[in-house]
């Protein structure tokens, strides 16, 4: 299961995330206030879908053996547990009558250091890093609301062009459905998978794990044509076109 053109579709999504990062990094009077040695970022909560899991496992394991595996595989294992007693207890909040504001709000403040941190606060796995990593330090569009990380320097109540998460969460659930699709998974609800990085990577993704069918292939649907012909307001691209920004939101309310 080699997953070379999906893969090589992840990677082409990654660039573009990288160039938006960038142009919106331009586009701000003082740039992003990102440097060499913060890890607030790396102390997030944070799912992986199907294909960015599946490929961030792949890099560690080609990257890592020895005892710097060994050692990051701890981090992992001690990150999963952290994770799984946030989600039990997000689990009785809602069971005891929490509004999903209050448990959300919650989670958001739990801080689990991410497996990849090294004591230098440089991450291990950094060229490979997900999506979500790459893109921390601009205004996010995450179903309507703005989000920003306090550090960047952003001013609430003022427009800036947003990487419209959304979006980028769509594109990479079809990269799921497509990796799923290639090796005709009998798991119907795989593509839908979500899972923290610590899982992605004490998960040995072999081909019965992922329910793969070793006869025929599926043939792959092609993705539908999108509606909207409106244009990106920070990349001048069709919004159909446009995998990681669509528009400008302002930050009424500047989160983590």
């Amino acid at each position: 299961m080699e997953f070379k053109e999906i893969f090589q579709k992840y990677e082409a999504l990654v660039a573009e995330v990288d160039k938006t990062f960038n142009k919106i990094s331009e586009q701000t009077e003082e740039g992003i206030n990102c440097a060499k040695g913060c890890s607030e970022c790396c102390h997030a909560l944070f799912d992986l879908t199907l294909v960015e899991a599946i490929y961030i496992n792949r890099k560690f394991n080609e990257k890592y053996s020895g005892m710097e595996r060994s050692t990051i595989m701890q981090e992992a294992d001690k990150a999963d547990r952290l994770i799984h007693k946030v989600k039990r207890r997000a689990f009785k909040a809602s069971q005891s009558g929490a509004s999903t504001a209050e448990i959300l709000k919650e989670v958001s403040m739990s801080r689990v250091k991410c497996p990849f941190l090294k004591e230098s606060n440089l991450c291990a796995l950094y060229d490979f890093r997900p999506l979500t990593c790459r893109i921390y330090g601009v205004p996010m569009n995450i179903g309507g609301q703005a989000h920003s990380c306090q550090k960047s320097g952003f001013t609430p109540g003022k427009a800036y062009p947003t990487i419209n998460m959304d979006t980028l969460q769509s594109k990479l659930m079809q990269l799921s459905e497509e990796l799923a699709a290639s090796i005709n998974s009998s798991l119907k609800e795989l593509p839908g998978v979500l899972v923290p990085l610590s899982m992605a990577l004490l998960t040995d993704y072999t081909p019965e794990y992922l329910g793969a069918n070793t006869g025929d292939k599926v043939e792959e649907t092609p993705a539908p044509a999108a509606e909207s012909s409106e244009t990106c307001g920070t990349c001048d691209k069709d919004k159909s076109a446009c995998a990681s920004c669509n528009y400008s939101v302002e930050l009424g309310a500047v989160t983590k």
